[in-house]
C-alpha cells in the first residue's frame, strides 16, 4: 500500500509561468469546453497528493473550469468504494485517483475507463514518465487508462547509533557491503541480534511485500492465474523472513500501528524499509530528539524496487471525459509533480523531474543532509520493468501474506501459516 506521510520540507525553489504550465498537458483554453460554458469537474484522491494548491491554480489558468476535489483518509475503503461505483455504473468522479496496489483490481474492468491516449492531449506521450510506469498504466490490450503520479522506489532507512552500538558499520557507504543481498541483510541480522539482543527490523511484512515485488512474477501471472503454488520465489521470500523471525529479527510490529509508530522514536528496531514516502514517516514518528540517527543508502537487497504510486484514470462514467483527461495530463506533467513532491514528497515519475536540479539538489538535512532526491532518482532507474498486478494481488498483500506472517511472529509454525496463505490466495481469486 502507498502511506503516504505529510509535511516534508525538501528546499525546492519552483518559478514555473503560468503559460508554461498551461501548455504542459492541455492548452490555456480546455478545447471542447462547450464554447466558453462552465465545466464543473470532480477529482477522488486518498491520503496526500499534494494537489490542495494546484487544483485552485489550474481552475486560474482555465476559467471555465471549476473543480470539486473529494479527498479520503485512508486508501482501503477509498478502493473499495470506487469498485462498488464501478459496478454500480454511477457515482465517480471525472478523475480518479487509484493506487499501484489496487490498480489490478480495475484492469480487468478497463472497458469501464477511458483510453488516454485517444482523448487525452497529443502532447502527452510515453516518455514523460519512467518506461515502466506507463507500461505499468495499460490494460492487457495496451490501452492506457491511467497517467502516473508518483512512485516509491525503494532504499533502506537505519539507526546508525545502533549498528555502531553493535560493532557494525554504519556509515553510507560502509553498509552498503551489509545490504547488498538478502543472504547479506539477514546474516547481518543474526549478527546484530547476537550482539544485541535486539531486533533487527520493523515488521515482517514490510520485508517479505519488497522481496515479492522483486519477483518477475508476482502473485498472479498475466493471464491472471494463481502462481502462489508454481512460483518458487513467494515461499522462497516467505521461508526466508519466517526464519529470520524465529531467529527473533523482527519486532513483531504491524506496520503503521501505534505501537511501531513509537518505535522509531524508542529504537525498537535498527533498519526498516524505506521507499522514497517513508523519510517523511520515519522523521514524523521518530522526532526531532533522533535526528541524524537515522540515515538513508542507496543499497538496497538484490539491486532495486518499487513500493508505491499511483495513476489518475478518467471512467467512461464522466460526462466531461475530455476536459477531465486534461486535468489528469496537467497534474501528471514534471513541474506540477515536482510541486507535489515539494508540498508532500510525493516521488515524480517524470523522467524531465527526475533530472531537474530542484529534485536532485534536494537535501533532507534529518538525514544527515543526504542527497535525498540524487539518491531515489538513482534507484528509480534500477526498476526495469513493473510486475504485473493481477486482480486480486493488493488483497492478498494485505489480507492473506501479512496476517500469516504476524501469526509466525505470534509462534504460528511456518508451515501452517504458508498452508493459511495458500488457502487464502485461492479464496480471494476463485
Amino acid at each position: 500500500m502507498r502511506h503516504l506521510h505529510k509535511g516534508v520540507s525538501f528546499a525546492i525553489g519552483l518559478a514555473v509561468v503560468g503559460a508554461s504550465l498551461a501548455a504542459c498537458g492541455g492548452g490555456g483554453d480546455s478545447a471542447g469546453s462547450g464554447g466558453g460554458g462552465q465545466v464543473e469537474l470532480t477529482i477522488g484522491t486518498f491520503t496526500e497528493f499534494g494537489y490542495e494548491s494546484l487544483l485552485p491554480e489550474y481552475e486560474r489558468l482555465h476559467p471555465n473550469i471549476k473543480i470539486t476535489h473529494h479527498k479520503t483518509g485512508e486508501g482501503g475503503p477509498y478502493h473499495q468504494n470506487l469498485i462498488t461505483k464501478l459496478a454500480a455504473g454511477s457515482g465517480l468522479e471525472d478523475v480518479v485517483a487509484v493506487e499501484e496496489g489496487h490498480f489490478s483490481d480495475i484492469v480487468d474492468k478497463s472497458s469501464k475507463f477511458n483510453d488516454l491516449t485517444e482523448i487525452g492531449p497529443k502532447d502527452v506521450t510515453p516518455d514523460r514518465w519512467l518506461k515502466w510506469k506507463y507500461d505499468a498504466g495499460k490494460d492487457k490490450d495496451g490501452r492506457l487508462i491511467g497517467y502516473g503520479t508518483d512512485i516509491g522506489p525503494l532504499a533502506l532507512c537505519y539507526r546508525k547509533d545502533l549498528l555502531a552500538a553493535a560493532n557494525l558499520p554504519s556509515d553510507p557507504e560502509g553498509v552498503k557491503a551489509l545490504f547488498a543481498s538478502w543472504d547479506s541483510y539477514f546474516a547481518a541480522g543474526q549478527t546484530y541480534v547476537n550482539r544485541t539482543g535486539k531486533a533487527w527490523f520493523d515488521a515482517s511484512s514490510q520485508l517479505y511485500n519488497s522481496m515479492v515485488n522483486q519477483l518477475d512474477v508476482g502473485y498472479l501471472d498475466r493471464s491472471d492465474k494463481l502462481t502462489i503454488e508454481s512460483n518458487p520465489g513467494i515461499k522462497q521470500a516467505f521461508d526466508r523472513v519466517s526464519t529470520a523471525i524465529q531467529q527473533g529479527q523482527s519486532a513483531k510490529l504491524t506496520a503503521f500501528g501505534n505501537e511501531w509508530k513509537t518505535g522509531f522514536a524508542q529504537g525498537s528496531f535498527a533498519t526498516t524499509v524505506c521507499p522514497s514516502w517513508m523519510l517523511g514517516v520515519v522523521k514524523e514518528n521518530a522526532g526531532p530528539a533522533n535526528a541524524g540517527k537515522w540515515a538513508v543508502t542507496d543499497a538496497f537487497p538484490n539491486g532495486g524496487g518499487n513500493w508505491g504510486g499511483s495513476y489518475l484514470t478518467v471512467p467512461k462514467q464522466s460526462k466531461h471525459p475530455k476536459e477531465a483527461a486534461e486535468l489528469a495530463a496537467w497534474l501528471t506533467a514534471p513541474e506540477q509533480q515536482l510541486k507535489a513532491f515539494q508540498a508532500k514528497g510525493n516521488f515524480p515519475s517524470q523522467t524531465q523531474a527526475l533530472t531537474s536540479p530542484e529534485l536532485l539538489n534536494s537535501t533532507d538535512e534529518y538525514f544527515g543532509g543526504v542527497k535525498v532526491g540524487e539518491l531515489y532518482a538513482e534507484q528509480a532507474r534500477k526498476v526495469s520493468k513493473a510486475q504485473y498486478k493481477g486482480p486480486g494481488d493488493g488483497q492478498i498483500q494485505e489480507n492473506v501474506t501479512s496476517p500469516a506472517l504476524r501469526s509466525v511472529e505470534q509462534g504460528t509454525s511456518p508451515a501452517d501459516a504458508w498452508q493459511q496463505v495458500v488457502e487464502g490466495a485461492k479464496k480471494v481469486t476463485k
